[in-house]
């Protein structure tokens, strides 16, 4: 995804071009929600995204630059979700659901959680940029919408917004290796809806 610069984007934005802010939600909603999801659960996370774009719009003006226009926005996602719980913050939970298809083995995974060299190069980009079958895309969509809440989240800001690991760690307050742990389970899941498309040709 090819995210606007904030050099050019913010003048704009502190300007009220409506253009600007459209160009804003497109680049960064999918990743304002993910971090959502994340800490409030589904029920919650559009409500969530709803408030933080009025704090968004309201703050804009004190804006100091000293992060990136994204993850300013994403922090402040954050913080309208935690507020948004008070004092019910969830656990975080470390599920261990099945793979759609059974399990994957694991020696697949260096212990730092990326592919092996044999494996395709998923972490250079999202999964489904490794094929270019509809029925595949959404079946792994499907895959995707199947893990937990927190799997998904960390998934979509790792694999397709591109976040580092410690910047998931800052936004949802997990450790490195709980992140580490859910990417892992997220990515063995997705992994096993693949190899079993290949094998196939069925999600």
């Amino acid at each position: 995804m090819n995210h606007p610069a904030d050099a050019d984007l913010l003048p704009r934005l502190l300007a009220g071009e409506q253009g600007a802010y459209r160009e804003l939600i497109g680049a960064y909603q999918g990743a304002m929600r993910a971090v959502a999801y994340a800490i409030v659960g589904s029920r919650l996370a559009d409500e969530v995204v709803q408030d933080a774009w009025l704090a968004v719009v309201r703050n804009l003006d004190g804006f100091q630059q000293r992060s990136s226009l994204k993850t300013w926005l994403l922090t402040i996602v954050a913080n309208t979700a935690r507020s948004r719980l008070r004092q019910s913050r969830r656990e975080v939970l470390l599920d261990d659901l099945p793979a759609p298809h059974g399990t994957v083995d694991e020696g697949r995974f260096s212990e730092d959680g990326h592919w092996a060299a044999t494996v395709p190069a998923w972490h250079q980009d999202s999964p489904e940029a490794l094929l270019t079958e509809e029925e595949l895309r959404e079946c792994l969509e499907k895959t995707l919408l199947g893990l937990s809440e927190m799997q998904r989240s960390v998934v979509l800001l790792r694999e397709r917004q591109g976040l580092e690991l410690e910047e998931i760690c800052n936004l949802l307050e997990l450790s490195l290796s709980n992140v580490r742990v859910l990417l892992h389970r997220g990515r063995l899941k997705l992994f096993a809806t693949l190899e079993h498309f290949e094998e196939t040709g069925q999600c």
